[in-house]
């Protein structure tokens, strides 16, 4: 895994081979078939040891005992820049990969563990919202669409952030930007 992290790291996912990754990791291409049965699976492995991650770190949000909901949201910021600067390269190819045809290729069973990790995070998430709906400082709204508008400012502002960098490599504006967003998103959630 540790192998394949750094080779799509360096050539992204449509430039990474099975062959590079087996090089490696020091092991034949037929050893690394025998974990893996295409590139695919196991690009979308990395994919659920990201949502794994993403998931505990919601999780831990959620949990924080002395923040109230909108201190959680506004915790939520730290939480996902986190698993972003743990290893933005493989993050940033992991976005990608959620939005492309590959993820429909996967075999059941990796499909449905992506499929369950994701559902844990937006249910976290969803489960903030609803925290502060019931404690009333939230307005009524769709837990799940909550979930989702956090998960794709997310989503939208790495990409962004990554398509920018090819202007100008010495920027990054992720975490102010994402602290903004999120601001924002809490602003607009305050029972008025």
């Amino acid at each position: 895994m540790a192998a394949a992290e750094k080779i799509f790291a360096q050539k992204g996912f449509y430039g990474a081979t099975m062959e590079n990754i087996a090089e490696e990791a020091e092991l034949s291409p037929a050893t690394l078939y025998l974990y893996f049965r295409s590139k695919d699976e196991l690009f979308a492995s990395l994919n659920l040891k990201m949502l794994k991650v993403l998931v505990e770190k919601m999780e831990a949000v959620r949990e924080r005992k002395e923040l109230n909901p909108e201190q959680k949201i506004m915790a939520l910021k730290e939480a996902l820049y986190d698993v972003y600067r743990s290893d933005p390269l493989n993050v940033i190819n992991v976005l990608r990969f959620q939005s492309s045809e590959e993820l429909r290729n996967l075999s059941p069973d990796l499909s449905s563990k992506i499929k369950d990790e994701a559902r844990k995070y937006l249910r976290v998430i969803a489960g903030i919202f609803e925290d502060g709906v019931s404690e009333g400082s939230f307005m009524n709204g769709h837990p799940v669409a909550f979930a989702d508008i956090v998960w794709g400012l997310f989503a939208g502002l790495v990409l962004w952030e990554d398509t920018k960098k090819g202007f100008d490599p010495t920027k990054d504006f992720l975490k102010p930007t994402l602290a903004f967003a999120i601001e924002i998103i809490s602003r607009g959630v305050k029972k008025h």
